[in-house]
């Protein structure tokens, strides 16, 4: 572990990283090892598709990653990595006939039909390169697209009245709109959407075979006849133009002839049947013909049961069909979803019987979850950034215990205890091995419901995965020399989701968070304090009674299914109301804090390009000066580690420029602040596989800090500023390994600072000049300039 630390050795891993990364990002062409080739006859060594058209640079891309798929097998290059993506083998490649390139053709001429280019040409060429003894068959195929189909117009015709009515009804959400580009996708597309509307009002013998899409290409200008045949020629020139130039087609969507009237009814729920202790092994059928359960009838369903494990509410709750109503198809998959994801059941499954012509009964078989299960687990994390207190390894172990069908009710709860410790692997001097201790306990109850003090609200039943969270939480941390905290919070909140086109939206609101703290000072933080009074307020003792709103948004792009956003914003408003009562004014913080995420990953077949960037700001509105002018210490931002600003270690960048930290005490350079600001981008690819496991590195850099927003007189570059924000920014390059067991990653990242704003020359900038891998910036004070990071998962 003390090698980390040393520069040659930390050298020698960067140096190792990058060029493991430089070689994986070499062309792969250079690294081709060609075995078990065919002697003296040509083999298929490369192929390659161009298309020649002016289109938009997205649509060109997809079309000739989607085109490689329709080479025929004989003109398939299909190689293997190897060696940590250092070589690639082509292995056994197929003799190169020509015959099979017309196959070729045809296939690719399909696919772009069902993409709306009709009017396709296609060029082959074939060049021949000699190396050594092989004979190499590089292939090309250049492709006019020419212009994409667009609609013209689009008519239903449905010979039901009711069916009719419902599709004129919901046109507006029709995939098929005038001008739009034809695809065989959009219109299979829409024939879903609109099989979905037929089941989920009624039609429950409805399927999408019985629909069907006539397309007209048909020009009308051409129908008129005409005796001059000039006049005739001139007629079919000008049509072919407009085909060349603008073509469109008309649509008609219509259902193919019904002979089973029972596709044209419209059904409606029956009876309800519950079995919620359903045996793994047991046959459904079979299951539904028993005569022997014990039966609960209530208005919303019958349980049938045997050992009475479960109450009916948590399954009411969760059924979204009811009596009467209209056979919904998305209702019914949306209960068995949700009554499997209550955590009660493992398993959870549907069967629809029909009765009396038009009525649908529905039988819930549910089969019963592991009720409790112990659990325990170990974690680490890694980070060098320092070598005096930067250089840490965090390990902590949790036993958990989880009941999951509390009062018989389906209630989660769970109660976890941990304990762990943060070692300083560099001890020297006066700073100890054991940094930080920490033990913590936490008891929590899940309710698969919102529970409101008003009674139940009609409009909550509009809701999904609704949930309320109670939790009791309690801690008590040592940081060595510094100071002791002893904590106890509990809170009430409310968790649902709702889906949304594309995506998901989900909302977490507490009501009521109550935390107590005690904080006892120890000697080195008084020195501390002393050297810098700012700190004194950070570290005062204080209460809070705050409430929260969290909203989640996670959303795929419609027009690119590899691209995916997440949006998490957050607001915390602490001592609004309680903080104006006379006995509470002296006892709890008075603040207001909130935070902005922004995620985006794009996947390609190998790779991804991830980016993130994170606002958050606190102030402290309280004007009381006991409790202090900042947020308290464990509600401020801190930056660095594994997961934040990777070229430095835990909270040891910010706040701004100051170098203050450093300057008063060398020992004790946690960081806190009020504001922080982040961004950060990474490019991921894969280095080698093997089965389920994976290999793969990515380049990064990450750009941030963390600032206080009131003024300290004496550390005013810790004070957040536009005007400065250019020289505060800090900036972190590197590199890394991800190693992917499918069910877990470890990642080892290393980082180097190429704008570290306490650095105190040439505008905080790294010299290439004068290139060193660390500083000395005190007498008693030397710094690396570069991390290496161990984590568990992915940064972001």
């Amino acid at each position: 572990m003390r090698l980390i630390g040393k520069r040659g050795s930390l050298a020698f891993i960067i140096t190792t990283v990058l060029l493991i990364s430089l070689f994986s990002s070499c062309s792969q062409q250079q690294r081709i090892k060609v075995v078990n080739f065919p002697e003296n006859r040509p083999f298929v060594y490369s192929n390659q598709i161009n298309i020649l058209d002016t289109l938009p640079k997205d649509e060109k891309k997809r079309l000739i990653t989607e085109l490689q798929n329709y080479w025929e097998d004989s003109l398939q290059v299909r190689i293997v990595q190897k060696y940590i993506g250092l070589k690639n083998i082509l292995s056994n490649p197929p003799v190169f006939d020509s015959s099979n390139i017309p196959r070729s053709m045809t296939f690719m001429t399909a696919y772009l039909n069902s993409q709306g280019y009709f009017y396709s040409g296609l060029k082959d060429s074939v060049s021949y390169d000699t190396f050594k003894t092989q004979l190499r068959a590089n292939v090309f195929m250049n492709i006019t697209v020419g212009k994409n189909i667009s609609i013209d117009s689009v008519s239903y015709d449905f010979s039901d009245s009711t069916l009719r009515a419902l599709v004129l009804a919901n046109t507006s959400e029709s995939l098929l709109k005038k001008g739009k580009a034809y695809t065989k996708q959009v219109i299979s597309d829409e024939l879903d959407r609109l099989t979905n509307l037929f089941r989920q009002n009624g039609y429950y013998n409805f399927n999408r075979d019985d629909l069907m899409a006539v397309v007209d290409t048909l020009d009308t200008k051409l129908l008129p006849l005409t005796l001059d045949p000039f006049k005739q020629a001139e007629i079919i020139a000008q049509a072919d133009k407009r085909r060349k130039e603008n073509p469109t087609w008309d649509i008609n969507l219509t259902h193919r002839p019904i002979f089973d009237s029972s596709k044209l009814l419209q059904f409606s729920m029956g009876h309800i049947y519950y079995y919620p202790e359903t045996g793994i092994a047991d046959i459904p059928d079979s299951v539904i013909r028993r005569k022997d359960f014990k039966t609960d009838s209530f208005r919303a369903g019958i349980m049938k049961y045997n050992k009475g494990l479960f109450r009916f509410r948590p399954l009411r709750e969760h059924t979204y069909l009811s009596r009467g109503d209209k056979y919904n198809e998305a209702n019914y998959y949306k209960t068995i979803n949700r009554l499997g994801q209550l955590g009660a059941w493992q398993q959870a499954d549907a069967v629809l019987r029909i009765r009396d012509k038009d009525t649908l009964d529905m039988h819930i078989l549910l089969v019963p979850a592991i009720k409790q299960t112990v659990a325990a687990e170990l974690e680490g994390s890694r980070n060098s950034g320092d070598v005096i207190t930067g250089n840490t390894l965090g390990i902590s172990t949790n036993l958990s215990y989880t009941n999951r069908n509390r009062w018989r009710q389906a209630v989660q709860q769970q109660t976890v205890l941990r304990t762990g410790v943060e070692l300083n692997l560099l001890s020297q001097g006066n700073n100890p091995l054991l940094q930080t201790f920490l033990l913590s306990g936490s008891h929590t109850y899940v309710l698969p419901r919102i529970l409101t003090p008003f009674g139940n609200w009609r409009s909550l039943r509009n809701l999904e995965n609704k949930k309320t969270l109670f939790t009791l939480n309690s801690s008590y941390i040592d940081r060595k020399n510094f100071y002791n905290v002893t904590s106890f919070t509990a809170s009430i909140g409310y968790e649902w989701r709702k889906p949304v086109k594309n995506g998901d939206h989900l909302w977490l609101y507490k009501p009521l968070n109550i935390e107590l703290y005690g904080i006892k000072r120890l000697a080195g933080l008084d020195s501390l304090i002393k050297n810098n009074p700012f700190l004194q307020a950070s570290f005062n003792e204080g209460n809070i009674v705050s409430q929260s709103l969290s909203f989640i948004r996670t959303t795929t792009s419609p027009k690119n299914r590899n691209k995916s956003h997440y949006l998490r914003i957050g607001i915390e408003e602490a001592g609004g109301l309680f903080g104006l009562l006379p006995g509470l004014q002296n006892n709890i913080y008075r603040y207001i804090k909130t935070e902005t995420e922004y995620r985006q990953r794009i996947l390609y077949p190998k790779s991804e390009l991830a980016y993130r960037a994170f606002a958050g700001f606190g102030y402290n509105y309280g004007s009381d000066p006991t409790i202090g002018r900042t947020l308290p210490f464990f509600k401020q931002f801190i930056v660095g580690g594994p997961y934040s600003m990777r070229a430095w270690g835990l909270r040891q960048l910010g706040l701004g420029s100051s170098v203050f930290s450093d300057t008063v005490n060398s020992s004790y350079r946690d960081r806190f602040g009020d504001m922080q600001l982040e961004t950060n981008i990474e490019y991921r690819f894969q280095l080698a596989s093997l089965g389920s496991f994976k290999i793969g590195s990515a380049v990064f850099a990450d750009i941030g800090n963390i600032w206080n927003l009131k003024k300290n007189a004496q550390d005013p570059d810790s004070r957040f500023s536009f005007g400065n924000l250019g020289k505060d920014l800090a900036i972190g390059i590197g590199t890394g390994l991800r190693f992917d067991f499918s069910y877990f990653l470890i990642r080892f990242d290393v980082a180097y600072r190429v704008k570290d704003p306490a650095r105190s020359t040439n505008g905080g900038w790294m010299s290439i000049k004068d290139f060193v891998w660390s500083e000395q910036r005190t007498p008693t004070l030397k710094v690396n300039n570069a991390a290496l990071q161990f984590g568990i998962g992915l940064p972001f």
